[in-house]
């Protein structure tokens, strides 16, 4: 898991055009950073979102998800449902912006230390490496390696079902640690548009893929995911 940044960076670039698999799917129309940088609107109960959800390779609809703010205090939690008001599991951030529970990947993990739900400053050339510990929720005696490079690659305005916002596009790259010993090189990517003025991001774009212990050729491909704000408030 210590890798240095380039060869991490040039590893999990690697995958995706070996794949045939392009890093985005939305498009976004460049416009200049904004001057002065905008801030992110801060966190209050009551705040929600609802997102689309779609499988990227067959367009199939999987639903709709409502995000809302249940609490704001050392913690902010974001209590999750479905399109049937069925409950999901919920997200945890602390401070702002800083996930501790993260339930969008298909488990929910608990990260020790928080690391960066977006850039800590909304600036097209900020990036950062960050290195952390993860344990599944349903499995808290043991914990995995964990490391991100999140960088930002430009202002776009963006058009979703919600309406048109103007976002800073960045993407994360992923190297971590499998509970599965058989996984090794896993590689996760996310693209993702994020709104100062909604708070959250408004489109959002993940993919994956892992190796077998002894597997030779292209790796294995996770599901690719598409989300979209569909409203607000």
């Amino acid at each position: 898991m210590k890798l240095s940044r380039r060869t991490f960076i040039a590893s999990a670039a690697l995958v995706p055009v070996a794949c045939g698999v392009p890093l985005s799917y939305e498009r976004g129309t460049p416009v200049a950073q904004p001057k002065p940088l905008p801030a992110v609107r801060p966190p209050e109960v009551g705040q929600e979102w609802s997102y689309i959800k779609r499988n990227v390779f067959d367009g199939k609809n999987l639903g709709l998800v409502t995000e809302r703010i249940a609490s704001v205090g050392s913690t902010i939690v974001v209590e999750r449902t479905d399109e049937n008001g069925g409950k999901l599991a919920n997200e945890v951030q602390g401070p702002w912006g800083m996930v501790i529970t993260d339930p969008h990947w298909s488990r929910v993990i608990n990260f020790n230390p928080a690391i960066p739900l977006w850039p800590q400053e909304l600036s097209a050339s900020w990036n950062k490496q960050v290195s952390t510990k993860y344990k599944l929720a349903r499995y808290p005696d043991a914990s995995y390696g964990w490391q991100l490079y999140m960088s930002a690659h430009g202002w776009e305005q963006v058009n979703v079902p919600a309406g048109s916002f103007l976002t800073l596009r960045y993407q994360n790259l992923i190297n971590y640690e499998s509970d599965d010993d058989n996984k090794v090189n896993c590689i996760r990517k996310e693209t993702i548009w994020f709104a100062p003025s909604v708070g959250r991001w408004v489109a959002r774009e993940s993919s994956g893929s892992y190796m077998i212990q002894g597997q030779l050729g292209m790796p294995n491909l996770e599901d690719s995911l598409q989300w979209q704000l569909t409203s607000y408030k």
